[in-house]
């Protein structure tokens, strides 16, 4: 009984599917246009590619504006940035500079003080032999 229910479920889906697949010609819709509607369907696809790919193009300019003038910026914040920088690096440079010179003046304003202190202290020693 199985079989006979099997076979007639098989045979009742391929006559479903030969029916299914019988010539139908349907004309596509394009076909019913006259030659006239044709061009301007064509055109108006046109159109709307042309409007599309404008807009597009118009974004993509934007976009390329915005990029360059933040570029412009970022190369303008280093630059100031760069500029700030080396002034700070040449007062600092320079305070160093004035610093060494006041220690190398100190020094050798000690030093002359100590080699007068010891010619002084020296010719007090020859005189006080002299003396003697």
């Amino acid at each position: 009984m199985k079989k006979q229910i099997l076979s007639f479920a098989v045979i009742a889906l391929l006559a479903f599917a030969v029916q299914s697949c019988g010539n139908k010609e349907q004309k596509p819709e394009e076909d019913n246009l006259t030659l006239g509607n044709k061009v301007d369907s064509l055109t108006t696809d046109i159109e709307e590619v042309k409007d599309t790919a404008a807009v597009k193009i118009e974004n993509a300019a934007a976009e390329a504006k915005a990029a360059t003038n933040k570029t412009v910026e970022e190369v303008k914040d280093a630059s100031k940035k760069t500029a700030t920088e080396v002034a700070d690096a040449a007062k600092k440079t320079a305070a160093d500079v004035k610093e060494a010179a006041k220690k190398t003046a100190d020094k050798a304003e000690a030093a002359a003080k100590a080699a007068k202190d010891g010619t002084v202290k020296t010719a007090k020693d020859v005189n006080e032999a002299l003396k003697k």
